[in-house]
């Protein structure tokens, strides 16, 4: 089992910017990826960001590439979300992820989830 503690979350003006960090811990060896999901009001869960463990590959959903940026410290088996540039539309519950298969976009591949932290962006 691998347990994620998600923090960082918060309310923000347009244009402002916001730290995320997922802390895992327990049998974290088998990781193979980590990502960043997100829930809007009223909307799907939709992928954000994702992170290969080893490589450090990342991808990036269209909507926040050049404004959000992934990383991890493998270290302390802790990853970030780095937001520049929020706007209003980008208010959502985050919640991270982790995956023993592979770097993916699916949430379907995700085993382990956090519990979601809100980040509210006012206009």
């Amino acid at each position: 089992q691998v347990q994620l503690v998600e923090s960082g979350g918060g309310l923000v003006q347009a244009g402002g910017s916001l730290r995320l960090s997922c802390a895992a811990s327990g049998r974290t060896f088998g990781t193979q990826a980590m990502a960043w999901f997100r829930q809007g009001p009223g909307k799907e869960r939709e992928f954000v960001a994702a992170i290969s463990w080893g490589s450090g590959r990342t991808d990036y959903a269209d909507s926040v590439k050049a404004r959000f940026t992934i990383s991890r410290d493998n270290a302390k088996n802790t990853v970030f979300l780095q937001m520049n540039s929020l706007k209003p539309e980008d208010t959502a519950v985050y919640y991270c992820a982790a995956t023993p298969v592979v770097i993916s976009r699916s949430e379907r591949l995700y085993t382990y989830w956090g519990q979601g932290t809100q980040v509210t962006v006012s206009s």
